[in-house]
């Protein structure tokens, strides 16, 4: 056979297997809804979990997928006008976090499969129908259970032992706060702390709280996991600390703003894990049939700079059992 022949017999013979591996690898979109801020120190560490586990199952942007982002922040309105973008778009499925941005989707279009992301007390809030059988349109990965709210009242009574009046900061409109709160107002007779409740919308608001609790005397703060929180943990922090007063947070990032403490979830671990899902539903998974997850990862955090500032002394058994001591 000359070498012309033999080269076009080998072309013949491979080229079908490429393209039947192209013509299967089509271009898939995925649409993120996010209520992060552009410009939150947080949103490179999420985003970057998020692709590290697409990766992890064969999925590239630009390659096999296009992923467009909206953050939208904590606008109920700007979340809905950005949910309707995206769906505009045509994505195959949604990634949606926090549960502001999930309850806009549904307000947009409820029968869209998606899947969330840090999203609290799901079925509380009529996301899903249970975590072990979601049903509808929506599936994924949940924060904590409420229960956590009183895991967080007796770390902040650990760490300030004196304790006996707590302020709650928390956002009315989302209703995981309050089961995470009736949680802390039932470990509070427990433990004797009396417990306040205080629903911010801004700073202002978030100024006030603070300002009455500090007229109590003993107390402290219990900051819910929300978008007004996070969006405002740097003042939150420096409230705090004027007023010397001992706080716990939910997440790493309100510590890293120079918050006290915190007990929560490893958020881009589930930022992480939820491609996994993402990449279930792109292969013909029902979000109905995928159990709702929770986390794996929880992480203790000190920051012993913050409770010097107080004028505390964080206790050497706390500091031996954290993740994480921030000096």
């Amino acid at each position: 056979m000359r070498r012309r022949e033999f080269l076009a017999g080998l072309g013949a013979a491979a080229w079908p297997v490429v393209a039947r591996g192209q013509q299967a690898e089509r271009m898939r979109r995925i649409g993120v809804l996010t209520t992060i801020a552009t410009d939150d120190p947080d949103l490179p560490s999420r985003v970057a979990a998020f692709l590290q586990g697409l990766q992890q199952f064969g999925w590239t942007t630009g390659r096999n997928i296009n992923i467009v982002y909206r953050h939208a922040g904590n606008d109920q309105e700007r979340l809905k006008s950005a949910a309707r973008e995206l769906l505009a778009m045509m994505p195959d499925t949604m990634l949606v976090h926090g549960n502001p941005s999930v309850a806009a989707l549904r307000t947009v279009n409820p029968s869209f499969p998606a899947v969330f992301v840090q999203v609290g007390d799901p079925v509380g809030s009529a996301f899903v129908d249970s975590l072990s059988r979601p049903g509808g349109y929506l599936t994924g990965f949940t924060t904590m259970e409420p229960e956590m709210g009183s895991k967080w009242l007796e770390l902040l009574k650990e760490t300030a032992p004196a304790l006996a009046n707590v302020m709650v900061l928390l956002q009315p409109d989302i209703t995981a706060n309050f089961a995470y709160t009736r949680a802390v107002e039932a470990a509070g007779v427990a433990l004797k702390v009396a417990v306040q409740v205080a629903g911010v919308h801004d700073a202002n608001a978030i100024e006030g709280a603070v300002s009455a609790i500090a007229r109590e005397p003993n107390a402290g703060l219990i900051v819910m996991p929300n978008p007004v929180t996070s969006s405002h943990r740097e003042l939150i922090a420096r409230l705090a600390i004027a007023h010397r007063l001992p706080f716990i947070t939910p997440f790493r990032s309100y510590v890293a703003s120079g918050g006290l403490m915190c007990y929560g979830p490893d958020v881009p671990d589930l930022f992480r894990r939820s491609a996994g899902y993402i990449d279930r539903i792109l292969k013909g998974d029902k979000p109905a049939d995928l159990p709702v997850q929770v986390p794996i990862k929880f992480e203790l955090i000190l920051n012993l700079k913050t409770a010097k500032a107080i004028g505390l002394e964080m206790p050497l058994f706390l500091q031996q059992r954290a993740d994480e001591v921030i000096e």
